[in-house]
């Protein structure tokens, strides 16, 4: 174990993790149980290294306990009794805010349904006494006619009453209002038959580009992207992005028109949505199914992914980062630019394999751009550094 790890463990299985994206001054996460006990927990874990302390705390106005413990604070459990959450979402707006994608069995069947979930801003003495903090809210979407299968909700990275829900072959954009979220349109649309899946959508999320009017969503193996103004249509597409199922993708936060991919092939893809025939960049290094792939969004030229080889992988790829546009904007020698890249050159540049048990999510912290947690079935939660070399190599 590396001296800079950390270590949180679940008592029940877990495969849904999230960064707290409203929140702008502390390291947090949120982590969901999915086990198929009756009761099911969100975790809110907090990250201090300086300190060395556990502290947890519900807005800022009310803290609620204190512990001291060796470089990390923790945590509130809320319950979680809708069911076994198998995708967990936070607001970038609210910092109070999470969508969680949950199984439910009615009879033999098991549908997957989707909740607003609100923090409370403040506790009352008589809710410390309690096994579970309470939520100030829960809001079950309704879906009703758009399918059974809910494979995420995503918040709009702009407008903060906006989101997206994949379910089925469709991607349903809806309007959260005070009395209750409501659908405003449904892509692809039932009109449209050309654009029309048969086969249902595996995950999606918004473009932080294209003016924030675009929804990328993958199905089989392939990518479209999806105008929210224009349903019939296909804004543009990647066919066959892997050999097998594509699991995850995210955009590039700091150059346009990029985006990455992992699949069950193995496969780390970044593509350019201008150019979709063929990915400027890949890599191999999992030696199974990839279920989580993301950009760094600070230093775009790393790449966080995680497998069910147990293993989270971090990767470089400065040549097509937009850190590499910038040295091309400045005007530097070709000479120039190659040296640089020496410093920290495309590929694998280190193996995380504290885990046991298959990775299903890694993430960035969206505070600190060096740490990232990641989440194993086993209800592990890791919480690492980049190593001191590759972080100085990019900062000097």
């Amino acid at each position: 174990m590396d001296e800079n790890n950390v270590i949180y463990g679940l008592e029940l299985q877990a495969r849904a993790l999230t960064p707290q994206y409203g929140e702008s001054n502390d390291v947090c996460f949120f982590i969901a149980t999915n086990s198929l006990k009756p009761t099911n927990h969100v975790h809110l874990i907090q990250y201090e290294e300086e300190q060395g302390t556990v502290q947890a705390k519900v807005g800022s106005r009310y803290p609620l306990f204190i512990f001291i413990m060796h470089l990390y604070k923790l945590w509130q459990v809320f319950e979680h009794a809708l069911g076994e959450v198998w995708k967990l979402n936070s607001s970038p707006h609210n910092a109070r805010l999470l969508a969680s994608v949950f199984n439910v069995q009615k009879g033999a069947q098991v549908l997957s349904q989707a909740a607003l979930l609100t923090l409370p801003e403040d506790l009352n003495p008589a809710d410390l006494k309690s096994e579970y903090l309470p939520w100030a809210s829960v809001e079950q979407l309704s879906l009703d006619g758009l399918g059974e299968r809910v494979k995420t909700v995503e918040f709009h990275p702009n407008h903060e009453d906006s989101l997206a829900c994949v379910v089925d072959n469709k991607v349903a954009v809806m309007q959260m209002a005070e009395a209750s979220t409501r659908l405003v349109a449904e892509v692809p649309s039932g009109g449209g038959s050309a654009t029309k899946h048969t086969s249902h959508f595996s995950g999606g999320k918004w473009s932080h580009h294209h003016q924030g009017h675009q929804f990328l969503a993958l199905h089989e193996g392939s990518l479209s992207a999806y105008d929210v103004r224009d349903t019939q249509h296909c804004a543009w597409s990647v066919s066959e992005a892997h050999a097998q199922m594509a699991r995850d993708l995210d955009c590039n936060p700091n150059k346009q028109c990029h985006l990455v991919t992992g699949g069950d092939d193995g496969y780390l893809r970044i593509w350019d949505c201008r150019m979709p025939k063929a990915p400027v960049f890949e890599r191999s290094d999992h030696s199974h199914w990839v279920w989580s792939v993301r950009f760094n969004t600070f230093h775009d030229q790393l790449l966080l992914s995680s497998s069910s080889d147990c293993k989270v992988l971090l990767t470089c790829a400065g040549s097509v980062s937009s850190e590499t546009a910038g040295m091309e904007e400045a005007n530097f020698s070709a000479s120039e630019a190659e040296e640089r890249h020496k410093l920290l050159p495309d590929g694998l540049l280190q193996t995380f394999d504290q885990h046991e048990d298959s990775v299903y999510c890694a993430e960035w912290s969206n505070v600190d751009p060096w740490i990232f947690a990641s989440l194993s079935y086993d209800g592990r939660v890791i919480i690492s550094k980049v190593p001191k070399q590759y972080k100085y190599q990019i900062i000097f």
